[in-house]
């Protein structure tokens, strides 16, 4: 008897997971311009903060979209 609780338990906790599994969705993550427009990870924009002007990159940092400088100065042509 105690096997069948447990044959009837395990069958029941991967059903479970698989059920949970299937129902899980895809994010899309990218970052939004002052605008408010899409901006696709590993994207480059011109950024103006607080009077400063820098070049930055829509990238990832710990599963949150983010805008990372990269150090070098926009080039306005």
């Amino acid at each position: 008897m105690k096997k069948i609780t447990l044959i009837l338990a395990l069958t029941a906790a991967t059903l479970a997971t698989q059920s949970l599994a299937q129902s899980r969705k895809t994010v899309d993550c990218y970052c939004t311009d002052k605008s408010g427009s899409r901006v696709e990870l590993g994207e480059l924009r011109c950024m103006n903060v607080g009077g400063r002007v820098f070049l930055a990159r829509c990238e990832m940092s710990l599963n949150v979209p983010m805008w990372r400088d990269q150090k070098s100065d926009c080039i306005v042509g």
